[in-house]
């Protein structure tokens, strides 16, 4: 998998699903939405630690760097 989630998308997912999560922990609510606030959680994490979004692949979207090699030689 090619990165495709860059810094600060990636430390947005991160704090999003973990505030998703203990909104879902801690928050009363039926289980459903729990269930719910769990899943959105542990995609948002997934994504945000594996830098990688399949949703993204499908849109074309990369919000990555070029590594440095490639910034320079684009100059």
């Amino acid at each position: 998998m090619k990165c495709n989630v860059g810094g600060a998308d990636r430390a947005f997912r991160t704090l999003f699903g973990a505030i998703i999560l203990l909104v879902g922990y801690f928050g009363i609510f039926s289980t459903a939405m729990t269930v719910t606030l769990y899943a959105v959680a542990a995609v948002a994490l997934i994504t945000g630690l594996f830098r990688f979004c399949p949703l993204y692949l499908i849109f074309g979207v990369n919000t990555c760097e070029p590594p440095m090699k490639q910034r320079l030689s684009s100059r």
